[in-house]
């Protein structure tokens, strides 16, 4: 069943070991670094209970009101449903949020679709698979995704270096494994449980490996440290910096000095082939509601130049409509994107319905490699008074307030303090510190660019373009031959190769 936001604040004051600005913090929920985003998510759960928002943020099923966002979607309608909801739960709370928990659910539905392959390493983890996917939606946790390891010397093996650079099994026992390492995850801190797999990794030619494990760690369990980056809350005025203030996403390294992960809680462990799989398939439905939030951050970058060209009278000039329209082109891109993905939807091998696998990806490459560029055309459009108007005090000052008052008013629509807002508001999404770490974040928040090609590479359909050649300049049928021996022999590409010989009929069905 959904849960109440004071549900979930109590479920983290569990005596988690939490340390920020070389501190420890005792209540992460009243911290002011993380108080912000703990009253974000807890609002969240509680919009799940209140008339105007259950029925775009829930669905019934067995009888019980359970979260959208982490039901397994079988039918493109699921999709539409995920789509509106996220947007109404970004409009409401007025910002965008990444880790909240819709966006890494999904990560748990590529292993439900990778059941098979994990099979050859023991058929038990495919029953926890499945239970902990439902165990989501019964339980409504905040669940957060662990992928990237401190690394170490990346031209090494993790074995030749110390060992614990990279997360790993020590001991098995009865009750279950025992890990060793560090994961940089966002949001652990005030979360309640994270899926813990490998990064791409160097595994050799290895079959088997004690970093090759993957399971569902409780964020309260014993011998767990979060170290946390400092935040941006809290450092200035809200007013100054509205987003910093309220949508700062802490991000922790999580020390593991020897946890145990009970058996129940382990959904593979040692098999390459099976991390290779799940590394190659991770994305498949999490970057959807990734990609979604660059579409909804385009949208506040549009808005905040809009608002500042037609205040200023700018509008009209060709030079400023051509910026907009750049704009524009980008966040329908990403529309385009998303809405094709959908539209194009793929049966998965478990029977759930895939956003179409290339176009996501690709529409995943667009929104994050072009991010940059649209920021910047953002602040041209917004000028250069976002990086010299002064701090909401010296507004408020009845020294300088009058003054103020005479130059940043306009007109009767846009006295100073609006302006001011506007003004400070885009500040914070593209020039505060707040703002060059969400760029990088952005970057790299699911995977690497260069992992968001290879995801591009492994999902293209290129026997179209090929077939189309071949025919088109007469060759032989021999040069088709030996396409998909080229393709290599693991599980993985085998898989790939079958979906790209489907998407069409199945987006036809």
């Amino acid at each position: 069943m959904i849960r109440t936001g004071q549900q979930y604040r109590d479920s983290i004051r569990d005596g988690r070991r939490v340390w920020v600005n070389g501190e420890r913090v005792d209540d992460v929920t009243t911290h002011p670094q993380f108080k912000p985003l703990v009253d974000v998510r807890a609002r969240i759960f509680d919009m799940q209970h209140e008339a105007e928002h259950r029925d775009l943020m829930t669905v019934a099923q067995d009888g019980e009101l359970n979260a959208l966002g982490s039901a397994l979607p079988y039918t493109q309608d699921d999709w539409w449903a995920k789509r509106r909801s996220t947007d109404h739960m970004l409009n409401t709370i007025g910002g965008v949020v990444t880790r909240v928990g819709d966006e890494t659910v999904g990560e748990m539905w590529s292993l439900y679709d990778g059941q098979d392959v994990l099979n050859e390493v023991d058929p038990q983890f495919s029953k926890n698979i499945e239970r902990h996917i439902h165990r989501v939606l019964k339980e409504d946790p905040f669940h957060v995704s662990a992928n990237t390891d401190p690394k170490g010397d990346r031209s090494k093996a993790p074995q030749d270096q110390d060992p614990d650079m990279l997360l790993h099994v020590v001991k098995e026992t009865d009750a279950g494994i025992v890990v060793r390492g560090a994961k940089y995850e966002t949001a652990a801190a005030y979360a309640n449980q994270a899926f813990t797999k490998p990064t791409i990794a160097n595994w050799g030619n290895n079959a088997l490996s004690d970093y090759a494990v993957g399971f569902i760690c409780d964020l309260g369990s014993p011998n767990l440290r979060f170290l946390c980056r400092t935040g941006f809350a809290g450092r200035a005025d809200a007013r100054d910096y509205p987003l910093s203030n309220k949508f700062d996403e802490v991000d922790t390294i999580v020390i593991f000095d020897d946890v145990l992960i009970p058996w129940e809680n382990v959904l593979f462990y040692r098999h390459t082939k099976a991390a290779t799989f799940i590394r190659a398939t991770l994305h498949r439905y999490s970057a959807f509601a990734f990609v979604q939030r660059n579409l909804k951050l385009a949208d506040m970058m549009i808005g905040a130049a809009l608002f500042n060209a037609r205040q200023t009278g700018l509008e009209k000039q060709q030079a400023v409509q051509e910026k907009l329209a750049q704009l524009a082109v980008y966040r329908e891109g990403i529309n385009a994107h998303l809405t094709a993905s959908i539209a194009l939807g793929e049966r998965s091998p478990a029977g759930l319905m895939m956003p179409n696998q290339s176009l996501l990806y690709t529409g995943r490459v667009l929104a994050c490699s072009q991010l940059h560029q649209m920021m910047h055309i953002a602040r041209e459009l917004c000028g250069g008074q976002i990086c010299v108007t002064p701090d909401v005090a010296t507004f408020e000052n009845p020294e300088t307030k009058p003054w103020l008052d005479k130059y940043y008013s306009i007109n009767d629509e846009w006295v100073s303090d609006d302006r001011r807002k506007l003004l400070a508001f885009a500040r914070d999404m593209l020039n505060s510190d707040y703002a060059g770490h969400r760029l990088t974040f952005q970057l790299f928040a699911q995977s690497p660019p260069f992992a968001h090609l290879g995801a591009v590479y492994r999902n293209f359909g290129w026997e179209g373009p090929l077939a189309f050649v071949k025919d088109a300049a007469a060759l032989s049928d021999r040069v088709m031959a030996g396409q998909s021996a080229s393709k290599g022999d693991s599980a993985v590409s085998h898989w790939f190769a079958s979906q790209n010989e489907g998407a069409a009929r199945s987006a036809a069905e």
